[in-house]
């Protein structure tokens, strides 16, 4: 194995890997002894991190040996390998790719073989804070600072911005009654909610071609709108169910009335919730 290529785990993973991305860009390689894909994209991976000579680290993971790491990144499949800068998750991607596409991959985030770096580069924009990575700081944080209410409830946060609801709402059910109130929690209850009432929802494409074929589908409308809302989309989503309140307002009893108010208490982009709010104004009139 080359100077630019380390095996890491949990315990060396925030110095290692979180830390050092703060310099280097890392390649977080997760793989698994009995993986067939994984036997073929390591070598070409470490091959890269050689040739590149330091323009970034190939950090490798073996799931097994680090269950826990693996749980972090909410692993799914391997290889799956992921991109840090800065400390946090930029990019990534599952399965084997060919060298062509990872030197594509690389080259896309400005990450070339250190002897062809000659030019001064412009410093980036900071990065956004990545849910993800966020997640895997605050586990960090919370299993040093187990008593710390105001860290689970950070990760709750983070954990409901990724989408895993399930573990986001056994962590509020914990938290004490003072913290259980705080606007951000109400807003993200509010959105698990919505997205438990989309559970078993056909996908957003699948949704958006029957409102196209059929206009008057309240239920594909209803659900498209909490769909979009739930993946982030709330501006999209917010837009789908004024159209059901334009369109189908008795539905179910005046149901998407009901969904406007929940969508405007779960969604936490002020700006778009006020802009929906005027639309709505506007159709009751």
């Amino acid at each position: 194995m080359n100077a630019h290529v380390i095996n890491t785990g949990l315990e060396r993973f925030e110095a290692e890997v979180i830390i050092a991305s703060n310099t280097t860009p890392i390649l977080i390689d997760f793989w698994a002894e009995w993986c067939g894909p994984c036997k073929q994209l390591g070598p070409v991976l470490e091959k890269l991190a050689a040739e590149y000579n330091g323009a970034f680290v190939l950090a490798k993971v073996d799931v097994d040996a680090e269950q826990q790491l693996a749980g972090y990144f909410q692993i799914k499949s391997i290889p799956t390998v992921v991109l840090m800068k800065d400390g946090k998750i930029v990019d990534g991607f599952p399965g084997a790719l060919t060298e062509g596409q990872l030197r594509e991959f690389l080259t896309h985030h400005q990450i070339e073989p250190a002897s062809a770096i000659v030019a001064e580069v412009e410093p980036e924009a900071p990065a956004q804070v990545d849910a993800h990575s966020e997640v895997v700081r605050l586990r960090h944080a919370v299993a040093e600072a187990a008593d710390n209410a105001t860290l689970k409830l950070e990760l709750a946060l983070a954990l409901t911005a990724t989408q895993a609801y399930t573990e986001a709402l056994a962590l509020i059910e914990a938290l004490p009654a003072n913290l259980a109130v705080d606007d951000r929690i109400t807003r993200a209850r509010a959105r698990i909610d919505l997205a438990a009432q989309v559970k078993d929802a056909p996908p957003v494409d699948v949704l958006l071609a029957s409102v196209e074929a059929n206009p008057a589908d309240a239920e594909a409308l209803r659900l498209l709108g909490l769909q979009l809302i739930a993946q982030g989309q709330a501006e999209a989503g917010l837009n789908r169910l004024l159209q059901l309140f334009q369109q189908h307002r008795s539905f179910r009893d005046g149901l998407p009335r009901t969904l406007l108010i929940e969508a405007f208490n779960a969604i936490d982009d002020e700006a778009v919730v006020r802009a929906a709010r005027r639309k709505m104004a506007s159709l009751l009139h």
